[in-house]
């Protein structure tokens, strides 16, 4: 490698590609973590390997070769994530239990800052922001491989298809023919409610209706909370596989078996592109406040249409930046909070 200046230099080098190789290796994995592995390993090899990199190709489109190579690796155990509703039919809440599966399971919520590179460009800022809302990445679950990283280069990352053959190492016909069989694949997932109409940045009406649900949720109020919720609304809770559907279940749940969540706080989030709010419950034993989950909202036309409620607050909530404990507020305090 030569000397220390020049080994700092290419540390400097691949650095800035970090962010945006987050975001790659994330759309093609479906976990926040799993991808922040993938793209430590392809930072290494690259550096290992970098006395062969002939230059021949620019060093970002060979660090998104071996950030590919890994992915395709790590994929071969067939293991594609899933959200609850993608598993089985949604629960009455007559027959709501709580079942957990294992993590890797499931598809993750991962904090806009770690995936969304900086650009000057507002569409091409707007493509990415959607290129990993939950629906999105759940319908890129559906593809082949191979599929996903011809669909991820070409539509989000806006490749040539030359450019995606030889990162491939195949031809232009057949990178054209697995992008028309993986958009075919993803226009039949868009049926089953991949959309979340929300504006970048968030619009007025949006943002007033966060308002409302932040002061419905924190007040838990069931009335103000119903009428802010789409008929149809979805609300998940990973590692457990019950979904439910409806306003009448949601608040029903939220109630029952989640009354526990009544007296909550909510720090706003930006993660999967969405509105979000990091939600901390009352600590019973130490005061203040503990975490209870990374909540993800999906808006169209007006209404709350999915909500979803990270629960591995171990997890999720170091990732995030957010603290474990929050204390709670003097006038809390006196209210025996």
């Amino acid at each position: 490698m030569g000397n220390g200046t020049a080994t700092t230099d290419l540390d400097v080098a691949l650095e800035k590609h970090r962010t945006e190789l987050t975001g790659y290796c994330y759309r093609m994995l479906g976990s926040a973590f799993e991808a922040e592995d993938a793209v430590q390993d392809t930072l290494v090899r690259a550096w290992r390997s970098y006395d062969k990199f002939e230059g021949r190709s620019s060093l970002r489109s060979w660090l998104y070769r071996i950030a590919t190579n890994v992915c395709l690796d790590m994929l071969t155990a067939g293991n594609k994530r899933a959200r609850p509703m993608d598993l089985s039919d949604s629960t009455p809440l007559a027959q709501a239990a709580l079942s957990p599966r294992p993590d890797n399971t499931w598809l993750e919520p991962v904090p806009d800052a770690r995936v969304l590179p900086t650009v000057g460009d507002p569409a091409e800022a707007a493509v990415a922001k959607e290129s990993i809302r939950l629906a999105f990445m759940a319908a890129l679950q559906h593809l082949p491989p191979k599929q996903r990283a011809v669909l991820i280069l070409r539509e989000v990352l806006a490749w040539k298809a030359s450019e995606v053959a030889e990162l491939l190492g195949t031809t232009v016909a057949s990178v054209n023919s697995a992008l028309q069989r993986a958009r075919a694949t993803l226009a039949e997932r868009e049926d089953k409610g991949a959309g979340a109409a929300v504006s970048d940045p968030l619009d007025e009406e949006q943002q007033r209706l966060l308002e409302r649900y932040v002061k419905a949720f924190e007040g838990y109020d069931m009335t103000a909370l119903t009428a802010l919720l789409h008929e149809d609304a979805v609300m998940t809770m990973p590692p457990f596989d019950l979904w439910l559907t409806g306003h009448d279940d949601i608040t029903g749940f939220m109630t029952t078996l989640g009354s526990a969540c009544a007296g909550s706080r909510l720090l706003p989030v930006e993660v999967n592109g969405l509105p979000g709010f990091a939600q901390y419950k009352p600590d019973p034993d130490a005061g203040g406040f503990t975490p209870w989950s990374i909540q993800v909202l999906e808006i169209s036309d007006g209404r709350l249409t999915g909500f979803h409620f990270f629960l591995d607050t171990k997890r999720w909530f170091p990732l995030f930046g957010l603290p474990l404990h929050l204390e709670a507020e003097p006038d809390e305090v006196e209210k025996g909070v």
